[in-house]
């Protein structure tokens, strides 16, 4: 697994955790799909499990370039469902998975959804003939023992596979277990009722944000037990952040392998994040050099992340506050003219919130300019139905 670098030790929170005002900033909705997808046995409740499970399959997989003529599709005319692969030099035939056959059906120009649809020994048919005849003439397949072998993937040659394992290594060096022996771990809830945030909630296959397929692996975590002020609220209290990345992977082609790192307010139940700022986001294609650009790149910048000082975002939301963009309505109508909205538009926006907040906006951050856009895309989608030609927000 490698050696873990523990950081930090994790700051007691706030009995009750803090204060938080989520109106501010962006909402990401990224790891609430996530959540909301992944079946029971895609969850795990620590990192070391979550390694375990990724490591242990690519311990039992491997990966060969083949001659796709030498590729022979074996179906049982008694089984109309089951097909199975003959790849050169193999004891014995290897099952696809769905996505592996979808890839292999994309590779010879066969319509994989047709493909289905037929019984076994149509489909090998036109599965055989179109890798006897395939113009490439190579692909790389990824099998993986489980009881029986499994076709996992068909890729290209050149196809660059960064495993999963590896992926959560580096996380590991960063986060430990990611339960709090770290200052990352999984993220707390936010409390509507309350506007609180409590760090401090128990892992659970509900609350879990660390998931692994047969497919991929995803990871959010959070540095929740040390609040980052960046200025004050309206009413004096701190505006309070907490650092937060995500990062994913699929060994078998079904994405890129990516990490998003930023600022954060509050997550909530069905995990949501609110208050994002200064969102920055990184993918590597698995292209042929991709194992060597996350060794030099994405492992890197994950560590230094995790390691940076705050202030320089401190900083910048200061000075941004501090930045007027407009003092007039006119500065206020130049605004929303700049990104697509007519006078009358532009009008009935400012006019929206003024009413909401009884001022009118004037900094880069103020409170008043995030209502501003909230009131503009409010507007922009009412209008969408009436003039589909409008310039999208």
């Amino acid at each position: 697994m490698g050696v873990v670098e523990v950081l930090d030790p994790v700051a007691p929170a706030r009995a009750g955790g803090w204060k938080v005002d989520v109106s501010r900033g962006e909402r990401n909705g990224r790891v609430s799909s996530e959540w909301f997808n992944r079946p029971d046995d895609e969850r795990y409740l620590s990192l070391d499990d979550l390694w375990a499970s990724v490591k242990g399959r690519s311990e039992r997989s491997r990966s060969r370039v083949v001659q796709t003529a030498d590729i022979r599709v074996e179906a049982a005319r008694d089984s109309a469902e089951r097909l199975h692969l003959v790849l050169p030099k193999a004891h014995e035939p290897v099952a696809p998975t769905h996505w592996a056959f979808g890839q292999l059906a994309s590779i010879v120009g066969a319509p994989a959804s047709y493909l289905r649809q037929l019984p076994a020994p149509l489909a090998g048919i036109n599965l055989q003939y179109g890798l006897t005849n395939h113009r490439a003439e190579q692909v790389k397949t990824f099998e993986t023992e489980d009881g029986r072998t499994e076709l996992r993937a068909v890729t290209g040659p050149d196809y660059g596979r960064i495993h999963d394992h590896e992926l959560v290594e580096a996380v590991q060096r960063i986060a430990g277990n990611g339960t709090g022996d770290t200052r990352w771990k999984v993220p707390g809830v936010l409390d509507w009722s309350t506007g609180v945030y409590n760090p401090d909630v128990e892992i659970s296959r509900d609350t879990t944000t660390l998931y692994a397929s047969d497919r991929d692996v995803f990871l959010f975590l959070v540095d929740d037990h040390n609040p980052i002020e960046a200025g004050r609220l309206p009413d004096g209290s701190p505006d309070l952040y907490f650092r937060g990345f995500y990062c994913w992977n699929s060994e078998v082609g079904a994405k890129t392998l990516g990490m998003a790192s930023f600022y954060l307010r509050a997550v909530c139940q069905n995990r949501n994040l609110w208050g994002v700022e200064d969102f920055q986001e990184i993918t590597i294609r698995h292209s042929k050099y991709a194992a060597s650009r996350f060794a030099q790149e994405a492992a890197p910048a994950l560590t230094r992340f995790a390691n940076s000082s705050p202030q320089g975002f401190v900083n910048g939301i200061k000075a941004a506050r501090q930045q007027i963009v407009a003092r007039t309505d006119e500065d206020r109508d130049d605004f929303l003219r700049k990104r697509g909205f007519s006078k009358a538009e532009a009008g009935k926006i400012i006019e929206k919130v003024l009413m909401e907040e009884g001022r009118p906006p004037e900094s880069i951050l103020c409170r008043c300019r995030h209502k501003m856009l909230y009131a503009a895309r409010r507007i922009m989608r009412r209008s969408m139905a009436e003039a589909p030609v409008l310039q999208r927000f």
